[in-house]
């Protein structure tokens, strides 16, 4: 099979799928080593498709529209699982979480979750590696972007973060690009 038919079955599986395909998965269906995957991903993104990787695999970007927001949190680690779901149960996808540290600057993860089974795997992950939530780099402080199919379940989503106490200030060191996104509810 030519490189550029691989390419293509890749986007027709992808496109094909609701779920992220582990890139392991992706090689054994086209008979091919794991690592040319993650080459062929790459060369695809180059040309314009948005392709997600996830700690479950590859997602293609849905071709339906979505809205997007950033959400600046702060709670424990002890109200993550609550915040999460805020978001799940609205019908979004919590794209990424990422932090701002005055000295190493922005550290961002894709999440790509879609609902509560995603955030208790999600979850469970963390607590089964021995790891750590981003937000503990900055005391609790991280920001999420989320993606929603409307700005009402976006302003819904707000209005239920800003109620459970879990939305934070935007302060003045933060950088561009997403203080503009935060800025007009700091008023």
């Amino acid at each position: 099979m030519s490189v550029v038919r691989r390419q293509e079955q890749i986007i027709n599986i992808l496109s094909d799928i609701n779920n992220p395909m582990p890139g392991s998965e992706l090689a054994e269906r086209l008979s091919v080593s794991r690592q040319i995957i993650v080459t062929d991903i790459s060369v695809l993104r180059a040309k314009g498709f948005e392709i997600t990787s996830t700690p479950k695999g590859y997602i293609l970007a849905s071709s339906g529209k979505q809205c997007q927001r950033i959400f600046k949190v702060h709670h424990d680690g002890k109200n993550c699982k609550d915040e999460l779901f805020i978001f799940t149960d609205y019908g979004a996808t919590i794209v990424d979480e990422f932090i701002s540290h005055r000295a190493y600057g922005i550290i961002r993860a894709e999440l790509n979750l879609h609902s509560r089974m995603d955030v208790e795997d999600f979850l469970q992950n963390v607590d089964s590696e021995k790891s750590a939530l981003l937000s503990t780099l900055t005391n609790g402080y991280h920001y999420h972007t989320i993606a929603a199919p409307t700005v009402e379940i976006l302003d819904k989503i707000e209005n239920k973060l800003w109620e459970k106490g879990f939305l934070a200030k935007m302060l003045e060191y933060e950088p561009e690009p997403f203080a503009k996104d935060l800025s007009k509810r700091n008023k």
